[in-house]
């Protein structure tokens, strides 16, 4: 079985740094690409056709919610939420829900989480194989 491809989207490199070394830590994903804004995303959807989109929501050029209407429209990709302003509850999260997002994970400490692989690594990587369809990781 291929292993499913994600495509990551966040306009901090730190962020994407951390993000993308959270996801390579799993030998049964595949990120294929990363985007520093909602533009540059639809258009590596397009090329790449990544199963798996990980999309911040606050960003230049084009929100992810915004990313969230068009892709709808050009893939089928399932949308996994990781943001600061996607707290449980919050109008952002509840919107992302509304445009599909199959999962929603708020960074623990704002933008720059610099905490993000110790407190939610484990949950990023669950949700991914959720949306996957994979089994559960084990926990270390």
């Amino acid at each position: 079985m291929a292993k499913p491809t994600i495509l990551l989207v966040d306009d901090s490199v730190l962020m994407r740094t951390i993000i993308g070394d959270i996801v390579r830590a799993d030998d049964e994903l595949s990120l294929v690409g990363a985007a520093e804004n909602g533009k540059v995303a639809l258009e590596m959807v397009k090329s790449l056709k990544p199963d798996i989109v990980l999309l911040d929501i606050e960003m230049p050029e084009m929100s992810g919610l915004e990313v969230m209407e068009h892709l709808s429209l050009m893939s089928r990709a399932k949308v996994v939420i990781i943001s600061s302003v996607a707290q449980v509850g919050s109008p952002e999260a509840n919107e992302a829900r509304a445009l599909g997002a199959v999962e929603i994970i708020a960074k623990p400490s704002g933008t720059m989480s610099l905490d993000l692989a110790h407190k939610k690594g484990h949950d990023i990587i669950a949700a991914i194989r959720r949306a996957a369809g994979l089994p559960p990781p084990v926990r270390p």
